[in-house]
């Protein structure tokens, strides 16, 4: 088994391209060391190199106007915490750019004669994010704007004196403004009393115009262009749809306006030619999701595609022949691909008549069990990508359910508030009812239903064995909330008053953090229960998995706890993930052999 299961935890993807304007070279993410690292495509020999090599996680790149400068971002054991460094002569030189260890920093751009760049940080204060301009040539730095909260900047205008910077509001909305730096004036963009999302900014080449998603008159995102002059004016580019727009790119000469529909949980690649108003849809593109749109020239654009039975890989599109062709190779694996399955897309009904999707691996006509696999967020969504877990576990011939409760996003305004606040067990409930449908219209058996998720997926673990016990064959809580109390007490001050936008306020909601905390209701549990957690985690302390697991020691409850010392929220170290996941199949299959007849 582990051998199997070791080949597809190295199953590796490329991801994050980003073009380096009019040179014909792009650079990409990838895991082939065992932590991500940058790489460069060389349209002009079609090699593919190391971009700037280093001994922890890249997460992010960042090219200069020119693209002959490069800003990396780098953490530390998966703190988060991202450091700056220069990356030129196409990767074989690097520099120490912006350092402050205990910080975060949040990039915004170069300026556009490149003498600049702009980044927030958490210096000050570690709740409040400041924004600062770097002088490229000097390599001074000058805090040029104060906020007591999170702020990120986007990008800087044409005339380099003004830079549009992101504020959340809530934990889904956020407002853009621009920022005049010599006077410090703000200028929002959109209707000046409207709290919306507001993403995916594109400028014109000569800085009078952008484009924006937002939802602020809507119940999807949509596209709208405005005027830099008159900000506050937003006018429609196309009408609203059922689904979100995610992603729009600006084609060099501005011809063309490229982005993705997000439908229920797979990409749709869209045009829009501004001479004709004609939107076209780009099928000749493998199914699957598709994200970091960037244009090579006016007649090229890669972007990374990903699909249940497709790890991640770069490709390229041609406008002109209409054919999208796969850069990249990363994420082949000839070994096991062909055991991959692609899911069915489903829904079941919740206790109040909302029709709920998930997604339904299974190669079994009837499972020997099944897992109900639950994202974290709890905004997020469940895609159709790969998942080597999952994928395995169906390879074993096991079921893997993996639904977008109430909450997710990809459906709407109105879907992913439902769950705010006071209404957070509702989503939980629609856990208790996908188990219901498993075992109706799937045939699993009741007692053979485990359940697993990750961060806040880790708290809908913990609620559904504590408020949903017989429902629940076995739950796996990786870095996930036990009281949300705690958490919000303990998490990242930067962090804390967005998470209360959706999970409550301490000062207002403690009463009900008591009523449905985990924590409080370890007694109902009747399933073991496996825990991870990484030592290093700035979202979710790792004391959630402590005091949790303490507390069921003490009670004499199946429980195991296991830390990784050197990772933060996410798990990236190959040698954690091939531990932390081999214990995960081995747990269930356990299970699974527990509850079926011949073992008793």
């Amino acid at each position: 088994m582990e051998e199997q299961l070791s080949k597809y935890l190295h199953v590796i993807a490329a991801y994050s391209p980003s073009a380096m304007t009019r040179k014909n070279k792009f650079t990409f993410l990838s895991k082939k060391t065992g932590i991500p690292q940058a790489y460069l495509w060389d349209g002009n020999t079609a090699k593919i190199q190391p971009f700037g090599e280093f001994n922890d996680r890249v997460m992010s790149v960042y090219h200069s106007p020119t693209g002959d400068k490069t800003v990396v971002g780098i953490d530390h054991n998966g703190n988060e915490k991202q450091q700056f460094y220069l990356v030129s002569q196409n990767g074989k030189k690097k520099e120490p750019l912006i350092i402050s260890p205990e910080h975060f920093h949040h990039f915004g751009g170069w300026s556009t004669d490149e003498h600049h760049i702009v980044f927030s940080s958490n210096r000050r204060n570690s709740g409040y994010f400041d924004l600062f301009v770097l002088n490229m040539q000097t390599r001074q730095e000058q805090m040029v704007f104060e906020y007591d909260g999170n702020c990120v900047p986007i990008c800087w205008l044409k005339d380099s004196k003004k830079i549009v910077i992101r504020i959340q509001e809530t934990n889904i909305d956020h407002s853009l403004y621009i920022l005049d730096i010599e006077t410090k004036e703000l200028v929002k963009i959109g209707p000046k009393d409207v709290t919306a999302r507001f993403t995916s900014l594109v400028l014109s080449e000569d800085g009078q115009t952008a484009f924006v998603l937002s939802d602020f008159e809507n119940d999807t995102l949509t596209i709208y262009h405005f005027s830099l002059e008159q900000p506050e004016k937003l006018y429609k580019v196309i009408e609203p749809c059922m689904w979100d727009i995610e992603e729009l790119a600006l084609s060099p000469d501005e011809a063309f306006l490229l982005y993705t529909i997000n439908e229920g949980g797979t990409s749709k690649l869209h045009i829009f030619e501004f001479s004709t108003n004609k939107i076209t849809h780009l099928s000749n593109v493998r199914s699957g999701v598709i994200d970091s749109l960037s244009w090579l020239d006016q007649s090229h654009f890669v972007f990374a595609l990903k699909s249940p039975i497709m790890p991640g890989d770069i490709w390229m599109y041609d406008l002109r022949h209409k054919e999208g062709k796969r850069i990249t190779h990363d994420g082949a694996s000839p070994d096991i691909e062909h055991l991959w399955v692609e899911p069915e897309l489903c829904t079941f009904t919740s206790f109040d008549g909302l029709k709920v999707p998930y997604f339904y691996y299974s190669k079994e006509k009837i499972p020997k069990a099944a897992v109900v696999y639950v994202h974290g967020g709890p905004e997020h969504q469940i895609r159709a990508e790969f998942h080597p877990v999952i994928q395995y576990l169906v390879s074993k011939g096991f079921a893997v359910a993996a639904p977008n409760v109430r909450g997710s996003m990809g459906y709407g305004r109105k879907y992913v508030q439902l769950d705010d606040r006071r209404k957070r067990m509702d989503a939980v409930a629609d856990l208790a009812n996908l188990a219901e449908a498993l075992a109706t219209t799937k045939q699993i058996k009741p007692n053979k239903i485990g359940i697993m998720g990750r961060s806040y997926g880790g708290f809908m673990v913990l609620a559904s064995l504590t408020h949903y016990p017989t429902y629940w064959a076995a739950g796996i809580d990786i870095v996930g909330i036990s009281h949300f109390k705690t958490f919000l007490e303990n998490t990242g001050p930067w962090r804390r008053r967005l998470r209360e936008y959706e999970y409550g306020f301490l000062e207002e909601d403690a009463d009900f953090f008591e009523e449905i905390a985990p924590l409080n209701h370890l007694e109902h549990i009747k399933a073991p229960l496996l825990v991870f957690h990484g030592r290093n985690d700035t979202r979710v302390p790792v004391s959630e998995a402590e005091q949790l697991t303490n507390k069921m020691f003490e009670m004499g409850k199946e429980v195991e706890l296991v830390i990784f010392e050197n990772e933060g929220h996410q798990t990236e170290k190959i040698e954690n993930h091939l531990t932390m996941n081999r214990k995960i199949v081995a747990f269930f299959n356990w299970i699974s052999e527990k509850n079926s007849p011949t073992s008793k």
